[in-house]
């Protein structure tokens, strides 16, 4: 069969509805005739269910598209290996089934949309139930928040695999850590530290604040260091006899700018029931605990969280090294997008469609 080429679609006659659309789900019902996406003429072309798209074999008209539509040779490949998925797809684009005509559904990714492919519900043909709203990109290319919260991201490597990442708004956090907190605790401000003198044990077992001087393994906690965020924190609670705006002036000479972010999604974690430690050890700002109830029986932390700004620019390769090392240690990889009044949350996970 032999399909003719009309702008950016792709029409094909005769028996192409009964065949392509009405069986396998492929392009948008015309009348008898059925139009297809660059993307599904490819595959079929690929396939060797159409003979030729306007004379052209596989070869040249893959050639051409990748020429006339940028990101072309990642979306067929992604749409390629769905499709070998057992998925019903449809590109994410006004008249295609599944599309709503939104605002991030224009004509294709050249045409502005912040999604490539659509991937239905197993067993759900187009039209029906959408189950992965896929953004397709190069392993180098830049992405926004906007391109990520709420799609499932496949990044295509320079050897041509495909990995499938759920981008959700929110950290999924369940924060049910309660405490009382003390006042007006002596402390002195040290260098880029605090150290809290004779605090009640509750601070520190209960509220998971700073760590023991003398040791964690010691019943008997006597002072406690604490970090400057953790200090800052305490002061504006009214926790230890320290000026707030003294300890963050302190904390913007250690790190600058940085640290305002890092404290505001510090406080907001704790005014959430969330407890946040630092997550050095794991390349990321904090991990965090939904519910202490004693430091002596601590469980596993549940989120990374790293702290970016809301225009952050996010790179597939780093992204990767963050997911996978916080399914490796069994965490969720949340990113904190603090601004200047508030913060939104984005977390990232590896998914197998």
């Amino acid at each position: 069969m032999n399909a003719t080429l009309d702008g950016d679609v792709v029409r094909a006659r005769g028996d192409a509805r009964q065949r392509f659309h009405d069986a396998r789900g492929y392009g948008r019902a015309d009348g008898p005739d059925v139009t297809l996406a660059r993307v599904e003429a490819a595959h079929l072309l690929y396939r060797g269910d159409l003979d030729s798209v306007s004379g052209e074999s596989f070869r040249a008209f893959f050639r051409d598209s990748v020429a006339s539509e940028p990101g072309f040779a990642a979306r067929f490949l992604v749409y390629a290996d769905l499709r070998e998925r057992g998925f019903y797809l449809a590109p994410a684009r006004e008249g295609w089934p599944g599309s709503t005509g939104g605002a991030d559904e224009g004509a294709g990714r050249d045409g502005g949309a912040d999604a490539d492919i659509l991937v239905f519900e197993r067993g759900e043909k187009p039209g029906g139930p959408v189950a992965h709203r896929v953004r397709v990109a190069g392993e180098r290319e830049e992405l926004t928040t906007a391109d990520l919260v709420g799609r499932t991201l496949a990044v295509v490597d320079e050897e041509s695999e495909v990995s499938y990442f759920g981008c959700e708004a929110g950290g999924g956090f369940d924060g049910r850590t309660k405490y009382d907190l003390p006042a007006d605790l002596d402390a002195d401000l040290l260098d880029d530290r605090v150290v809290c003198w004779s605090p009640p044990t509750a601070l520190y077992e209960s509220a998971f604040y700073g760590q023991p001087v003398s040791g964690r393994d010691d019943a008997d906690v006597d002072a406690l260091q604490l970090s400057l965020l953790e200090a800052a924190d305490l002061a504006a609670r009214g926790a230890v006899d320290l000026d707030a705006d003294a300890v963050i002036e302190r904390g913007r000479e250690v790190e600058g700018e940085r640290f305002d972010r890092r404290l505001s999604v510090y406080r907001e974690l704790r005014d959430r029931g969330v407890v946040p430690k630092t997550g050095y050890k794991f390349g990321a700002d904090f991990r965090t605990y939904d519910a202490v109830e004693s430091v002596t029986e601590l469980s596993h932390s549940e989120c990374l969280v790293r702290v970016v700004t809301p225009d952050h620019r996010f790179h597939p390769r780093e992204l990767a090294l963050d997911v996978r090392l916080a399914g490796g240690v069994r965490k969720r990889m949340v990113f904190a997008l603090a601004a200047d009044d508030s913060n939104d949350y984005l977390t990232v996970e590896r998914l197998t469609p």
